[in-house]
């Protein structure tokens, strides 16, 4: 399904039937999100889409702007166009910032949001170090390309070399320059606006919307673990484990949505 909102054509999906779940990442498109939503919509209504800028979701001007407030209103918009007033959330990595914003600006749109690994870098004690990082990261990627900046990336979130999906085969012209384009996406408008995002604290806690945050069982070498952990501090807010690392959903669908219930269906304050 496809949708017009201001400055993007927003391409979404849904599957299954119950209560509804919007799945959002950052830069994740609806594709590495698949298995989840399958594993998920066996008794839940599941939205998933592509954020603007990726996958199949077309931007008017690729150098417009993207913070996690553009999406979290990008999300609504599919809300609306669903008739859905409200819906829980689950977010990954940026789509866990997303969310954040989502709670913040849209009272009452959410139900729950669990918050999977939130690269919110400025709860850091070392912020500075962590936003000159960043810095470092888009420079390399204007000097010396995408490989490189995802090396970088990769190096300073905390993954191994040899982390990450196996290489495919070798991609098109219209596949390189759909990666291409992506990755400028990525490291001039949608890194440094998701990791500078700073929660509001005090309206998260007022909301009415429960919010966890997420952490995988093997993610404590990555930047997201302590960012994570800084994140539920900040909200008073339960900090729940789930199966494996930063993309457990991929890692081992099944038992992540297994786990998924168990937290959607836990009353507040539950460990």
């Amino acid at each position: 399904m496809n949708l017009n909102v201001p400055g993007a054509r927003l391409h979404y999906e849904v599957r299954g039937a119950g209560p509804l779940l919007v799945i959002v990442g950052s830069p994740m498109a609806a594709a590495e999100f698949t298995a989840i939503a399958h594993a998920m919509a066996t008794d839940r209504t599941v939205v998933t889409l592509d954020p603007r800028g990726y996958g199949a979701s077309g931007l008017d001007d690729p150098d417009s702007p993207s913070t996690p407030d553009i999406r979290a209103d990008d999300v609504v918009a599919i809300l609306d166009e669903l008739g859905a007033e409200t819906a829980d959330v689950f977010g990954s990595s940026g789509g866990a910032v997303t969310g954040l914003a989502l709670v913040t600006n849209h009272p009452g749109r959410v139900g729950m949001l669990i918050a999977h690994e939130p690269p919110l870098l400025e709860l850091l004690p070392d912020a500075v170090a962590q936003r000159a990082a960043t810095d470092s990261i888009i420079a390399t990627f204007h000097r010396d390309g995408p490989g490189p900046a995802w090396g970088a990336f990769m190096v300073n979130a905390g993954f191994e070399p040899g982390d990450g999906p196996p290489p495919g085969p070798e991609p098109t012209a219209s596949e390189m320059a759909r990666q291409l384009a992506e990755s400028a996406r990525f490291f001039d408008h949608d890194l440094p606006s998701t990791t500078r995002y700073v929660p509001d604290a005090e309206s998260l806690r007022e909301s009415t919307t429960r919010v966890v945050i997420g952490l995988g069982e093997t993610s404590a070498r990555l930047l997201t673990a302590a960012t994570s952990r800084a994140a539920s501090s900040l909200l008073g807010a339960q900090l729940a484990m789930f199966p494996g690392g930063h993309g457990g959903f991929m890692e081992a669908p099944g038992a992540f949505a297994d786990r998924l219930r168990e937290v959607l269906a836990q009353p507040i304050n539950t460990a």
